[in-house]
């Protein structure tokens, strides 16, 4: 007689039971990978009558911490999405369905993409996850700081072959710093979208628990649904909040400490992060604990700066090209009037302005003429100049002077780590 028992909480079993002569052969059956998960598409699919248009490689890349019932799941519902299509030509009351409409029945790769839309992987639910639909258009300007994040985190993923030839390992984590509002958070979404990266989000205070070794425990099932669901990108907002300089808290039970012991762990670990990066986002980077900046763990540090002229203007764009402007709506003044003016308040400038144009036509006609007369509503120069008035810049001038001395800092530091390499390398 043999005794077979499954769990998905193993470290919930009676240790008595796990005990040498009981159930002492422990086989995990983890998360399949991309091979693993095209095997069972095949699985599921292959009495389908699939169209030519489904490639099976498609979705077996892009299913990241599906496991088998998902994929069954999608197999499944993107045959009902098959069936819907055709239920208007089958004959209900007809004792047969017509062979003409059997024959024509296909699962599409249109049913399995509207079938992909409405499942969530089970591997992924205990953490907060998405796969972000930012592009880099989204993103005005910042042309420098979207061309090293492309450089770091997708371009190992895109051209492995080259960082093999090159023998070059992938940078582990990214520091983005820079005044609120900047876009920081954006472009992360950004970058694991193009990527075509899982995006796990973590608030810095959520990680944060009054019990001894549960914020600790947070940390390590954040990584361990990463490495299973990779590639992944783990993205700490405001990590200044969980990782501030060891020592300087003394209030807190020492729960910041071990949380930055635990993320050195991680980063460090024996446990590789293959295809894992961290993207930590940061308002006050001279917080951070100086352990987590040096080389192998948050060591790519980019700046995140105020936009300037050209760059408030691409950001006008981004905001602007959906909303009924007037033909009098200058965005290149617009852009020069705005000194000062971060995304986030050239976002709202927008808002305001589009604000300013719905209350004066909602004031100017009755409820009956709103729905004939809204398709002629514009947003003019004027409503924009009140916007201005409504909508100050969030960033002064001693603000940037002081995120310019922190980057003029991370930079002299970067050249001492390349010197102090060159130097190790002569010795050698």
């Amino acid at each position: 007689v043999v005794v077979i028992g499954a769990t998905n909480r193993v470290n919930s079993v009676d240790p008595a039971l796990r005990r040498p002569g009981r159930f002492d052969r422990e086989i995990e059956i983890g998360v399949p990978d991309r091979d693993g998960r095209k095997e069972i598409m095949q699985v599921h699919s292959r009495n389908m009558p699939l169209a030519d248009s489904v490639d099976l490689d498609q979705y077996a890349d892009s299913t990241h911490g599906f496991v088998g019932a998902d994929l069954e799941s999608l197999a499944k519902e993107g045959a009902m999405n098959a069936l819907r299509r055709i239920r208007p030509e089958i004959d209900l009351e007809a004792d047969e369905i017509d062979a003409e409409v059997l024959d024509a029945l296909q699962v599409t790769d249109d049913d399995f993409r509207e079938a992909l839309k409405g499942i969530e992987p089970s591997a992924l639910r205990e953490v907060f996850v998405e796969v972000p639909n930012v592009v880099w258009e989204d993103v005005g300007g910042l042309d420098d700081t979207k061309e090293r994040l492309r450089e770091t985190i997708q371009w190992p993923l895109d051209y492995p072959e080259v960082f093999q030839a090159m023998d070059m390992d992938a940078a582990k984590g990214v520091l983005m710093y820079g005044p609120p509002g900047t876009g920081k958070t954006l472009l992360a979404k950004a970058v694991a979208n193009e990527s075509e990266s899982n995006f796990i989000s973590v608030k810095g205070p959520e990680l944060l628990n009054k019990f001894v070794g549960e914020s600790e425990k947070g940390v390590r099932e954040i990584f361990k649904k990463a490495r299973q669901n990779a590639p992944t990108v783990i993205f700490f907002d405001e990590i200044d909040a969980i990782a501030t300089e060891r020592g300087r808290n003394s209030g807190d039970s020492g729960v910041s400490e071990r949380v930055v012991s635990q993320l050195l762990t991680e980063l460090d670990g024996l446990e590789s992060l293959e295809d894992v990066v961290v993207i930590a986002t940061t308002n006050r980077p001279d917080l951070i604990d100086s352990a987590l900046l040096r080389p192998g763990r948050l060591d790519r540090h980019v700046h995140v700066p105020v936009p300037d002229e050209e760059a408030r203007r691409k950001i006008f764009d981004v905001h602007t090209r959906n909303k009924p402007l007037a033909d009098d709506v200058d965005l290149e003044r617009l852009a020069r009037r705005t000194e000062g003016y971060v995304g986030a308040d050239i976002e709202a400038l927008t808002r305001e302005a589009a604000m300013n144009a719905s209350r004066e036509f909602i004031e100017s006609v009755t409820p009956e003429e709103i729905e004939g007369g809204v398709g002629n509503v514009r947003i003019t120069m004027d409503h924009f100049e009140h916007a201005l008035d409504q909508v100050a810049p969030s960033v002064t001038e001693e603000t940037r002077e002081r995120y310019d001395e922190i980057e003029e800092r991370f930079q002299k530091s970067e050249v001492t780590k390349e010197k102090q390499g060159e130097v190790g390398r002569t010795f050698q």
